[in-house]
């Protein structure tokens, strides 16, 4: 049975739209000026170099300019070429609340002989748009004359796109974001702001691309929140909903997810439905109550109504795939999964379906791409970082399957069943060892993970077998 709290917020709570939109616009408003992105270096300085760089970038993090500053002056004197430190050095001095000396020291520079130069530029750009929203014109023509004289580096294209956007210039931002992932496309920031400028354009479907792109990288948890935030707006099931209907719609909502009354949400949904014979979140809803009810015929009709009327939304798919599932109907239900990741990338329900029926069949590659997929978008689920590291350990890649789960004991110290999974984890690594001295560190890697599940846990058989066929060994 679908759970309700896989409803999106907006389907929850419709007045959650709005709030979801804020959301976004404030997430990509913090880009703008210095968002972690790592430019490319021009020289090093060695490991002193790389030591004050940490140091400084410590210091901005805990909000500490005026110690970040000196280290950061020393190193952009050292390589002035190096953009991610000309970054820092921007953000230090805006955190200092001195932008507006920095500015004029850098328009001093660029008249000097030599300073015409694309970092010069490039910071100038920076800290006109951090100091006023009045500056973006003249932050962007910096960062164009910064591009000009160094056409190949992706950051200076990434903050340009970047200004752009935040100016609501989304067709001129579409270039520069676009260039700046040609560029460097292994980058994954950068396809959620072009995804938002596509999304602004007009063209969901090259946005959605994008955003599949973030998933299948490496996220940050704020990406990945403003990436469902975005998503959110891509397929906002209320855009065409009339007025006159959001009252009964959320009345019918109220006795299906508050009240648990799905035969009154059943009456609601019909009766609205006569007067809107053609919205589609209402055939959802009703197919959702229907299925409540296990009346699996008709929840499948309205689903399928829902989907012919919203082709573009990739939850009513998910919907029936888990509908499916739960019929036991394996071929279709995966089918609907796979079509409601193709309209909706982070759907982390139809990830976790998804890799489950994969490792089920023996198609682990598969299973690692979905597992992996859903604890990027749920970082915290312990469920999701345990399929991952089966997944991974079908495959005989103990160290990965090691790290996940270890990750899991980090964060809950008293989870037997992780620490289990680590022990059966390192005996099979044992058992399959070449190497005497693998074998042996395996082996006593296996017997600490067992041991403290039974220091928890006496009887717990599978820890009391598997210690037993170690001390065989």
């Amino acid at each position: 049975m679908i759970a309700l709290d896989t409803l999106p917020a907006s389907v929850r709570r419709p007045e959650a739209r709005a709030h979801a939109s804020r959301r976004v616009e404030g997430a990509l408003a913090l880009w703008v000026a210095f968002a972690a992105f790592p430019a490319c270096t021009h020289g090093g300085s060695g490991d002193a170099a790389l030591t004050r760089a940490e140091r400084a970038r410590l210091a901005l993090a805990r909000g500490q300019p005026g110690d970040a500053a000196p280290l950061l002056e020393a190193l952009h004197a050292e390589a002035p070429g190096d953009l991610a430190v000309a970054r820092e050095l921007c953000e230090a001095f805006v955190q200092l609340g001195q932008a507006e000396p920095f500015a004029a020291r850098l328009n001093a520079a660029l008249r000097a002989p030599g300073g015409d130069t694309a970092a010069n530029h490039f910071m100038l750009g920076l800290t006109l748009f951090a100091r006023s929203a009045d500056a973006a014109g003249p932050a962007v023509a910096e960062l164009e004359r910064a591009i000009e004289l160094s056409p190949r580096e992706p950051e200076l294209h990434y903050r340009l796109g970047l200004a752009l956007l935040e100016s609501e210039r989304f067709e001129r931002a579409l270039g520069p974001l676009q260039k700046a992932i040609e560029l460097a496309p292994a980058r994954s920031a950068i396809a959620l702001p072009l995804a938002k400028a596509q999304y602004r354009t007009g063209d969901s479907t090259a946005a959605v691309a994008s955003l599949r792109r973030v998933v299948s990288a490496n996220p940050t948890p704020a990406e990945v929140a403003t990436a469902r935030a975005l998503m959110g707006q891509i397929a906002d099931p209320f855009v065409r909903l009339p007025r006159a209907a959001r009252s009964r719609l959320e009345q019918g909502l109220e006795w299906l997810s508050q009240r648990d009354v799905p035969q009154q949400a059943i009456i609601v949904f019909e009766e609205l439905l006569r007067d809107y014979p053609d919205l589609a979140v209402a055939h959802a809803l009703l197919g959702l109550a229907y299925q409540r009810v296990d009346d699996a015929g008709r929840a499948v009709d309205e689903l399928k109504r829902a989907i012919e009327l919203a082709p573009d939304d990739g939850q009513n798919h998910l919907y029936l795939g888990q509908l499916y599932l739960g019929r036991q109907r394996t071929g279709p239900g995966e089918a609907e999964l796979a079509a409601a990741l193709a309209l909706n990338p982070v759907l982390d329900d139809a990830h976790a379906k998804l890799g489950d029926l994969a490792l089920d069949r023996g198609d682990l590659p598969g299973a690692r791409e979905h597992f992996r997929a859903w604890v990027t978008l749920q970082p915290a689920s312990t469920d999701a970082r345990g399929k991952l590291a089966l997944a991974l350990a079908a495959a005989g890649d103990y160290a990965a399957a090691d790290r996940e789960l270890k990750v899991v004991v980090d964060r809950e110290p008293d989870n037997l069943e992780a620490k289990l999974r680590l022990g059966l984890l390192h005996a099979d690594r044992q058992a399959h060892a070449r190497a005497p001295e693998e074998r042996k560190a395996a082996g006593v890697e296996a017997a600490r993970w067992l041991s403290e599940v039974l220091k928890g846990q006496p009887d717990n058989a599978a820890a009391s077998r598997a210690l037993e066929g170690l001390a065989r060994e």
